[in-house]
Order: structure tokens, then sequence, then C-alpha cells
């Protein structure tokens, strides 16, 4: 029957590993989704404050055909040095597009605002040193594995808040029964709450699967969304994030697949895709679904094409793997500093 893959993570897409990487003392981290072979992929970005590279490649009219990895990190602007270490660790191994006689590495990424949470970061004072988002980088790709992913305070998540608690990692994903599978990670770190007014559960409870984010009740149909919370740092959130399917799907068909899957934030988090936040979802394609044709033959759209209907139908289930992932970000996260966890506040 359909549901839940086996680890209810983005590596139950075979042919994606995940790596992530942590600075405790920072408290920060890098998670990195490194594909096993090129993977074609597109992006979407909302909100007011995002921060990306290599965004502009994922168009479709663009000429680089597919990715080699997508970094996901904390530290505002200074978290884009972890692309270089991604960069870096792929030319080790000989890995990019090749262009005549060497391999360039591609890597779309996008970094969320973890400044403020109390860690050393002593860069912001213009102290000698690098940061440490090269050298995360390249422990994340050493870690990445087909493993479950690491949830709560882990990766690009370990220093993240969501609201006025604490964030981080969250991934989910959902199969088939005719064996197409989608799958989400999302580092949540949004200004806007995942919790209804009265913190009396999730806004993403009616995407829940078997008590993957503590089973609380579902909010009442006509409860008001919350404001943004006054504890809450204005000035620099974001979600970042990636959605991933075994389908295979063109540039253009994932442009469509990653403004369905912002669904998901807006169905788990209010409010969403303000001018603090510059969230940003990634769409990858593996294309090894063995039986795509079979799986799509009554689906037949326009012009008797199946490609809308596919579309539609994984940008659907990505926004509910979106809703979940992040949820269980929350769910799993571990105190930090001063900021609680969903788990206390929402038990109490």
């Amino acid at each position: 029957m359909a549901g839940p893959g086996p680890k209810n993570s983005l590596t139950d897409i075979a042919g994606l590993l995940v790596g992530q990487a942590e600075d405790a003392a920072a408290r920060t981290g890098v998670s990195v989704i490194l594909p096993q072979m090129r993977a074609v992929a597109s992006v979407d970005v909302r909100g007011g404050g995002p921060g990306t590279r290599e965004t502009e490649l994922l168009r479709p009219e663009a000429m680089v055909p597919a990715i080699d990895a997508i970094c996901l990190a904390g530290g505002s602007v200074y978290g884009l040095d972890a692309a270089s270490g991604v960069v870096q660790w792929l030319a080790r191994h000989g890995r990019g597009l090749a262009v005549h006689t060497i391999n360039v590495p591609i890597v779309p990424s996008a970094i969320l605002f973890d400044l403020m949470n109390g860690g050393d970061k002593h860069w912001l004072a213009g102290e000698y040193g690098e940061t440490p988002y090269r050298r995360l980088a390249m422990a994340a790709c050493d870690a990445a594995s087909a493993d479950a992913v690491a949830l709560g305070n882990a990766g690009a998540g370990y220093g993240a808040m969501a609201g006025k608690l604490k964030g981080g990692v969250g991934s989910a994903s959902w199969v088939e029964d005719d064996g197409l599978i989608v799958a989400a990670l999302v580092a949540a770190n949004p200004v806007g709450s995942v919790l209804t007014p009265g913190n009396k559960g999730f806004w993403a409870a009616p995407f829940e699967q078997a008590g993957e984010f503590g089973n609380l009740p579902a909010p009442p149909p006509r409860e008001v969304p919350a404001s943004l919370p006054k504890e809450a740092r204005i000035g620099g959130h974001t979600c970042i994030g990636v959605v991933a399917t075994n389908a295979a799907l063109d540039k253009a068909a994932l442009r469509h697949v990653a403004t369905m899957a912002h669904d998901g934030l807006a169905r788990s988090i209010r409010p969403v895709h303000t001018p603090f936040d510059g969230d940003t979802l990634f769409s990858l394609a593996t294309a090894n679904w063995p039986d795509q044709i079979s799986g799509q033959a009554e689906q037949v759209g326009p012009g008797g094409s199946l490609l809308p209907l596919l579309i539609a139908r994984v940008g659907s289930i990505a926004a509910d793997c979106v809703a979940r992932a992040v949820g269980r970000a929350v769910w799993q996260a571990e105190p930090l500093g001063a900021l609680d966890t969903a788990r206390k506040v929402a038990l109490e």
C-alpha cells in the first residue's frame, strides 16, 4: 500500500545520498544532497530575503543540463562558502560537468540565517580566520550515505529557529503503489509559527503519518493564524530544502514541482514567505522509476501527453512531504541555548 518509505527520508529515493556536519561551538551546520549520478534539477525562491548560489543555471533555458550536488547551510551570506567546499570535494573525486578536458562541479545552494543564536561566530567581528563552512561542507560530503537522514539539530538546521522554538532538519517520503517515490528534506528556520495558537498542535497535523511528529490534535477549522512571534528575530529567517522524485522529469517540469512544493510550507507554517524569509526549495529527479510509462498509462492529459498529470501528481505529493518534513524537523529538535522545543511547549 502507498505510504511513507522504509526510512521516511529523502534517501528512500535510490541514488540519493545525504551528508551533514555541524559545528557545535558556532551553532551552525551544513547539509549536502549528493546524487550518485548527475541529476536534473530546478528551484523556486520565495520571500523577501533569499540567499542562493547557481540558481540561475536551473532555469529551463539555461545550458547546464544537470547538477552534481545541492548544498544547504546556515550562516547567512557566510554560509555560501559551503558550496565552494562541495565543489572542491567533487573536483577531487573527478565529478562535474565535462568541459573540454576538465570537470566543472555544478552545486546550487541556499542559506538560512542563524547568526543570532549565541554561537561562537568570531568571523562576524572581522577577526582573522576562515568561516567553518568550507570545512563543514567537505565533512558532510565525506559523511554522505543512503542512511536515514538525521533529524532535528543536524546539518543546516543545527542552529535553526522556528518562530520562538528550536528549528531543525526534517525529512519525509511517500511511495506510491506503482513505485513512484517523492521525498523532501527541509531545514526549518521560519519566522512564522509551526504550532497553532495556544500551542495546541502542528499546523501540519492533517498531513502527519503514523505519529511522526507527536500525533497532536489537528487545528480547528476556524482557528486564526498566529501573528509573528514577538520573540522571533526579525530580519533573518528562511526555510530551505529539496524535494526529489524517482520519475524522469526535465527542468521545466521540475520548476512546476518546486512551485507546488512551496504549498507544503504554507500548510505547516503561518505566516510564511514573509519579507523576513528567503524560502528556497530545490527539486530534482533521479529518473530511475522502472515503471514510469506503465504507471501513468491510465493518466493521459490534454493532447495525449502524460507529462502534465505526472507533474501534478509529483508536485501534490511533494507539498505534503514538505509539510511533514517541517513538522518532523521541529518535533525532533533538541534544546539549544534559550530556545524551547516543540515537544516541551506542546505537551506541557
